[in-house]
């Protein structure tokens, strides 16, 4: 194995102590589940597919032809839907053909910008807990990596302001944000997004945004786009797919809005990543960009009752935790139900599914090893919540079992 790739194995959380890689933490949980036939809430994908008159549009473009290699840019009809739905929601004009690129999912999408941006020498500065692929994508691009912590305060997840500034300096070349935030279910305030851009614009960084749950916030929690604050539109990257938004993950159709230059630059590199994919997936999507707004409705009310249900079976079980205001997920406190055999939320992860049949996945594999936030966050995990009722009603049976009522914190389980 090549310096580089322990490098970004060791950064995913993947390098294990023979020099080989291990799975992911989605991967090895959702394993356990498969062993166990445990509820999984661990890994986030839905149980259903999306609209089926989306689907039909893509079976459709299969069956009349469409199935070759599309431009590299992505098909003008999806450029054009992606323009307008950007239009739609935040005011701001995007050149459909200079300023939008559609990518694999918005995993190619980051990836290109970074590998883009940065280098050798080079600092990203995220947020922390972040999304696992983040590090591993810095990782590859030569860059350093530095986090600010979403710190938990008063029964959420919030930017501070001290940290964010301390994790600036002069090789700041990009900041990485994620909001609605994954695995938090942060959804951060213009008050806060005004910080971050106030950081970039110090820093002469580019701001990468990472939307892809835009539109899955609950109880009136709003998303803000920060290209749309003063500007910011000129040096931000912003990220999204149809993947959460319409129930498609495995299609992977992203996307990413810029300025020409960086969208010029971020193509030079995608053309040596995918080049292109997703042919009869493309004007689907764009059907569903223009025409989708009552079905992401649906799913966004559905979202919130099963976001409710799972909150309230937490609670009931005896978890402290962070009501999220949007994406799929709940974070919870594990640390009544921690003991000296069962030291912390990845121990907890690793025991649930053999225990009671439930699987989730701990907080720790979105932080940086050792870290500040690692530490304060040891005993909490994370559950999903796009699962159907079902599966989320039985999870909720057995996480039941965990009651441990008046027991002191250190109880074991059973």
């Amino acid at each position: 194995m090549s310096e580089r790739w322990r490098s970004v194995a060791a950064a995913a959380g993947l390098a294990a102590t023979d020099g080989t890689t291990r799975p992911t933490i989605f991967a090895e949980m959702t394993a356990l589940a498969v062993e166990t036939d445990s509820a999984n809430l661990g890994q986030g994908f839905p149980d259903a597919d999306g609209p089926e008159w989306i689907r039909r549009i893509a079976a459709d473009a299969i069956l009349t032809g469409q199935n070759q290699y599309p431009p590299g840019r992505g098909i003008p009809a999806l450029r054009d839907a992606i323009a307008q739905h950007r239009h739609r929601h935040t005011g701001l004009i995007a050149n459909p053909a200079t300023e939008v690129l559609v990518t694999a999912g918005a995993t190619e999408a980051l990836a290109a910008a970074l590998l883009a941006f940065t280098g050798p020498g080079d600092e990203v500065v995220t947020l922390e807990p972040f999304y696992d692929a983040y590090a591993a994508l810095i990782a590859m691009s030569g860059a350093t990596h530095a986090t600010v912590p979403l710190r938990h305060e008063n029964g959420a997840f919030r930017l501070d302001r001290s940290s964010l500034d301390a994790a600036i300096t002069d090789r700041t070349r990009v900041i990485l944000i994620n909001t609605p935030h994954n695995p938090t279910g942060t959804v951060l305030s213009a008050d806060e997004l005004a910080l971050v851009a106030d950081a970039a614009q110090r820093a002469d960084a580019i701001v990468l945004t990472d939307e892809v749950y835009e539109h899955l916030t609950f109880g009136g929690a709003r998303h803000h786009s920060i290209a749309a604050l003063a500007g910011m539109a000129e040096r931000t990257v912003t990220v999204s797919s149809a993947g959460k938004t319409f129930s498609l993950t495995g299609w992977k159709i992203g996307w990413a809005v810029a300025p020409a230059p960086l969208i010029e630059a971020m193509t030079a590199v995608k053309q040596f990543l995918t080049y292109s994919g997703g042919a009869p997936f493309q004007p689907a999507i764009a059907r569903a960009l223009t025409d989708g707004d009552a079905d992401v409705r649906e799913l966004r009310d559905s979202l919130a009752d099963r976001r409710d249900l799972l909150v309230a079976g937490l609670r009931e079980a005896g978890f402290d935790l962070v009501v999220p205001g949007g994406t799929y997920f709940v974070c919870a406190d594990a640390a009544p139900f921690l003991s000296e055999s069962v030291p912390d939320g990845a121990a907890f992860a690793r025991m649930l599914p053999r225990s009671i049949g439930v699987a989730c996945v701990p907080i720790s594999a979105f932080c940086s090893a050792g870290s500040e936030t690692a530490s304060a966050l040891a005993s909490w995990v994370r559950f999903t919540f796009v699962k159907d009722e079902r599966t989320l009603r039985s999870a909720i049976e057995r996480l039941a079992q965990l009651r441990v009522a008046d027991a002191p914190r250190s109880a074991p389980l059973g």
